[in-house]
């Protein structure tokens, strides 16, 4: 409470009238609420390990421009507050951001419906609208040592090492795989916001904001179209529907002004690899490697889902295949 009160005095909102509340969701950093006599608000406490990294100030800096620059096209987002000159604040050296409050709430699993996907993709083309470039966008090789970390696991769990083990083959498969395809996919990039997933909209009614903005960047935009129809089509769940993936892909096409048809798909899904990142990282997560301790319990279960979402995504590969061809 005290150390809020801090927050609240550094960045003249007003004084605390009840105790700040933990907001669910992100598996990354923390969120909070905080009421004060002058309004609401809501916190975002950066991973301390995670502003470790040599390049995190930088990529938030430069997210933090992109952000001005869809809030100057009246993108329905929700910014990060600026204090001093700054959106990123520093106390008792831990970062955050401070955002106004939106009552609003992210949508999930078979609450979603067709028109909040149409709305969704509508909305991802308007934000690659505003700046493409005819350079960047290529994908990055992988070279994870998965033996490594079965190694790894083997001593300390059990489950997670048969798990490991069986999907071995799969994610050396996935992996070269999708380094021989992250060289055939078109090399242009646009603003992407790569994270638009349904717990990054909040939603009052058919009005949303877009959140989490901090992933900001230029990234291959057919890419992100790829990886956020499947999110909001049920893909998380490892249950596609295919209806609402057409729906958010058609809107796409509808507001980019242009078909989908044509396009080297296949390239694209391989080297649509993220997921291989995000096991790794939750496996160190897990193993200690990196984060804190009350991490572990965070990274081995989104180890285990993650697991089930790569088997998935290679099942279902033709079936998405033959919906963009």
């Amino acid at each position: 409470m005290e150390w809020f009160a801090g927050i609240c005095c550094q960045c003249g909102l007003g004084e605390l009238v009840s105790e700040p509340a933990p907001l669910f969701g992100g598996l990354m950093h923390k969120m909070y609420g905080l009421v004060t006599d002058r309004g609401k608000y809501a916190v975002k406490l950066l991973n301390p390990h995670i502003m470790l990294r040599k390049t995190a100030k930088g990529n938030f800096e430069a997210a933090e421009r992109l952000e001005e620059i869809l809030g100057e096209r009246g993108l329905p987002i929700l910014p990060a507050r600026s204090f001093g000159g700054r959106k990123m604040q520093e106390l008792e050296g831990q970062y955050f951001y401070v955002f106004d409050w939106y009552d609003g709430r992210a949508v999930r699993g078979q609450e979603i419906r067709k028109a909040h996907c149409a709305r969704m993709g509508k909305a991802l083309a308007k934000i690659h609208e505003v700046d493409r470039r005819a350079s960047g966008g290529g994908g990055a090789p992988l070279h994870i040592d998965w033996m490594f970390y079965l190694d790894a696991v083997q001593r300390t769990d059990r489950e997670i090492f048969a798990l490991l083990e069986k999907r071995l083959s799969l994610l050396y498969k996935l992996q070269e795989r999708g380094n021989r395809s992250c060289r055939h996919i078109p090399a242009f990039s646009a603003i992407c916001h790569n994270d638009m997933d349904s717990k990054n909209v909040l939603w009052r009614g058919m009005e949303y904001r877009i959140i989490d903005l901090e992933c900001l960047s230029y990234s291959n935009p057919l890419v992100e179209l790829l990886e956020t129809a499947l999110n909001w089509s049920g893909f998380e769940e490892c249950s596609l529907d295919l209806e609402r993936f057409r729906c958010f892909t058609e809107a796409y096409a509808e507001q980019a002004g242009g078909p989908l048809k044509g396009l080297d798909w296949e390239s694209l899904y391989d080297s649509n690899n993220g997921r291989l990142l995000w096991l790794e990282y939750n496996l160190k997560r897990m193993l200690g490697i990196e984060g804190e301790a009350s991490e572990k319990r965070l990274g081995r279960s989104e180890s285990v889902q993650t697991l089930e979402q790569i088997l998935y995504y290679d099942a279902v590969r033709e079936t998405v295949l033959n919906v963009m061809a």
